[in-house]
């Protein structure tokens, strides 16, 4: 008895480690019929292909669970198996070896995951396969060369995907699709295959045009599966059936403009106008010394399926828009660009010019000018006016080093309140002005800041504080004279500007001026003799605050 026990608990072990007699996954069950042996999960909590899947499987179907990758080599112990059914996952990634030793696979089914791309040359492992279901997936594209690894396919399911554009050299360059066609034409005898495209966001211009006659023309061996597939775009074709459209080749876009040249008085309002023609719709932008214009408005009309045009629209020409605008198109194909000369007559004695409005006291109009982000690139800089046309109101911003001559104009168009500057030299000073239409700058209208010295140290704080000091920063909305001092660093303003005081002593007694290294160096004079006079005339009023209130520049 004693030895009967013990052989049968050998056996059983024997059968437990035996891949032939593999345990099933926790929550599925498996199964024996004459077609081999079969694992079904569903709705389960899996989320990644078991590893103790052995090669006695010829059916697997996991269904409505988490898989969310199909990894390399998932199956690669199953060499058996036929049937892979992995509908309603969340498959969102296909390795491109994850079908590795599916030799015997005939039919795979994906349908319901949330595939965006499929690794199409993994079909080399599968030579067999007859069915591939990938309906109502996120397939947005499909490569010429997609199905050259499937020819033994008799039905191919890509409906309810994202598919917009697809070229007719997909089935041109299929393996079967070629086969087939010589086949039938000689006996007729060959399989038909079944195609699905239907529920497609399908987008009828000439990029689909290949693609479009191919659906007009596919017969046997080619059955679809629903042939009468619909345009989703553009608007002039949507819902329109591919047997009631004719499609264009396309074009590379040709930009004219009725005129090229322009010259206008100051203050006069202009618009430049660039016609492109092209196919497909092409996207317009206008430069202007080889930079990209923002701030004024761009109106852009359709004035027929293959025909745009753009309107650059200038309010109140200054001296600083004269120059070259250029109008470039571009489509998939090419670009196309023509150029519209602006030139300013001011010196036009027989009109007189337009009077420059200026802001006085008496208005109403009060711009408030802040730093609203500091990094280590740069600064964000906000703005708010009240004004009576807002709708109508646009600004300049005058950027630049404090001490340069030329400062670069950026023109703001109407309902914009913010303007970013990026790309910063460490310990520069800088001055950056904001002004009502084409106001030149006051002194009154600007914020003087200097950059920091060690950017590395500052890119590991967590404010990422690139200011280290903004002087004599003005806020337009309150009476001239009131400054706005803030400083990162913790000394009060008198004792900045005695600092600063003796250090102009120390340089009126030099007769050659030296180079210094401090962060306060490269201030001018002038700045630094108003600054702390009006700081001590304000200390001397009042006693009781002995120091400004420190704080980051986003507090103006």
């Amino acid at each position: 008895m004693d030895v009967f026990y013990v052989v049968l608990g050998i056996s059983l072990v024997f059968c437990a480690l035996k891949p032939g007699y593999s345990s099933c996954p926790l929550g599925c069950s498996c199964t024996d019929d004459s077609m081999g042996r079969s694992l079904l999960c569903m709705g389960t909590s899996m989320d990644e292909m078991p590893e103790d899947i052995y090669d006695n499987f010829t059916k697997i179907r996991i269904e409505n669970c988490r898989l969310s990758e199909l990894r390399q080599g998932s199956f690669s112990q199953v060499g058996d198996l036929g049937f892979l059914w992995l509908n309603f996952n969340e498959i969102t990634l296909m390795n491109i070896k994850s079908l590795k030793g599916l030799t015997n696979l005939t039919e795979l089914r994906l349908q319901g995951n949330k595939l965006t791309s499929v690794p199409w040359t993994a079909f080399q492992e599968t030579p067999k396969l007859k069915i591939l279901d990938l309906k109502h997936n996120r397939l947005d594209a499909l490569p010429e060369n997609a199905l050259k690894h499937l020819s033994s396919l008799t039905y191919l399911d890509l409906s309810a995907n994202k598919l917009s554009i697809i070229s007719k050299e997909v089935f041109i360059n299929w393996p079967l699709y070629r086969t087939a066609e010589k086949v039938w034409d000689k006996d007729g005898l060959v399989s038909n295959v079944v195609l699905a495209l239907n529920e497609n966001p399908w987008l009828c211009d000439c990029r689909l045009k290949g693609f479009v006659e191919f659906i007009r023309e596919v017969g046997p061996p080619i059955i679809l599966m629903n042939s009468y597939l619909k345009c989703s775009s553009p608007d002039s074709k949507a819902n329109k059936f591919f047997h009631e459209i004719q499609l264009k080749t396309c074009m590379t876009p040709v930009a004219s403009a009725p005129e090229t040249s322009f010259t206008l008085p100051l203050g006069t309002n202009t618009t430049l106008t660039c016609i492109v023609k092209a196919r497909p719709a092409p996207t317009v932008q206008w430069m202007y010394s080889l930079k990209i214009v923002r701030g004024f408005v761009v109106k852009q009309t359709q004035l027929d399926e293959e025909t745009v045009s753009s309107q650059l629209l200038i309010p109140s020409v200054h001296v600083a828009d004269r120059g070259v605008y250029t109008c470039i198109a571009n489509n998939f194909i090419g670009n196309s660009s023509v150029s519209v000369i602006l030139n300013i007559n001011s010196n036009n004695s027989s009109m007189p010019l337009p009077p420059v409005p200026m802001v006085s006291s008496n208005d109403n109009t009060h711009i408030e000018i802040r730093i609203a982000k500091q990094t280590v690139y740069g600064i964000t800089l906000e703005w708010f006016a009240t004004t009576d046309n807002p709708g109508e109101t646009w600004f300049t911003i005058h950027f630049g080093k404090y001490n340069s001559p030329k400062k670069e104009i950026i023109y703001i168009g109407p309902g914009i309140n913010s303007y970013t500057v990026s790309n910063l030299f460490p310990v520069t000073k800088y001055e950056v002005c904001v002004t009502l239409k084409n106001h030149p700058p006051r002194d009154s209208q600007c914020i003087v800041f200097i950059t920091g010295s060690d950017i590395s140290e500052l890119e590991q704080r967590e404010k990422l504080i690139h200011i280290i000091v903004i002087v004599c920063a003005m806020v337009l909305a309150v009476p001239a004279g009131m400054y706005a001092c803030t400083t990162e660093a913790r000394f009060s303003c008198v004792d900045l500007c005695l600092d600063m005081r003796r250090k102009l002593r120390m340089q009126r007694e030099n007769t050659q001026e030296t180079e210094r290294h401090a962060t306060f160096d490269s201030l001018q004079t002038a700045s630094d003799e108003a600054f702390c006079r009006k700081s001590l005339e304000k200390v001397k009023r009042r006693k009781s605050e002995d120091k400004c209130r420190g704080g980051s520049a986003a507090q103006l």
